[in-house]
């Protein structure tokens, strides 16, 4: 059973939760993109299965721990809903939600049918896994600038790092600078 999807809205919803989402990187965004591909050539059906090879090969992404990482996270935060096979003769099992329209409103509520849903497909637009934050690397950079160091002699000289903009990473750059 295929749903009837707007491309260019369904693209535009879902990159609008993308710019309000911090916990997404760009692997995220572009094995969403893989999938919504595959989706788009599956001519929009409920479900669909994928091939691990080709989803990577399209999302650009090298590793599988990175690609299992990131798919597991998209259905964590109901990007889409994966359902993984163990089995690797045969793919594992996509659905993907309509963002295609400005309430969020699934338009064929079937398409959420997954034993957990109301019929609309529920996005958390700023709820983020709470991470610690490490405080002990925060001055870092400060600290090493203004330590000092004593040489095999027990002089006292002051740690200086050579070349240490060689990336031109200073907010002065020429940008007509080659790298």
């Amino acid at each position: 059973m295929s749903v009837e999807i707007n491309y260019i809205k369904h693209l535009n919803g879902v990159f609008e939760h993308f710019s309000k989402d911090n916990r997404l990187n760009p692997t995220h965004i572009s094995l969403y993109v893989a999938l919504f591909q595959l989706w788009n050539s599956n001519f929009f059906r409920q479900e669909f299965y994928i091939n691990r090879e080709e989803v990577m090969e399209y999302a650009k992404i090298g590793s599988k721990s990175t690609y299992h990482k990131c798919l597991k996270e998209l259905s964590y935060w109901s990007y889409i809903v994966y359902i993984p096979s163990h089995n690797p003769f045969k793919g594992s099992k996509i659905k993907m939600f309509d963002f295609g329209t400005s309430s969020g409103q699934v338009v064929n509520q079937s398409c959420t049918n997954i034993k957990t849903s109301n019929g609309q497909a529920v996005v958390p637009i700023n709820k983020h896994i709470q991470t610690i934050k490490n405080a002990k690397n925060k001055n870092k950079q400060q600290n090493f600038k203004n330590s000092n160091f004593q040489d095999s002699n027990g002089n006292k000289q002051i740690a200086t790092v050579p070349y240490q903009d060689n990336l031109k990473t200073s907010t002065d750059k020429n940008y007509d600078d080659p790298l």
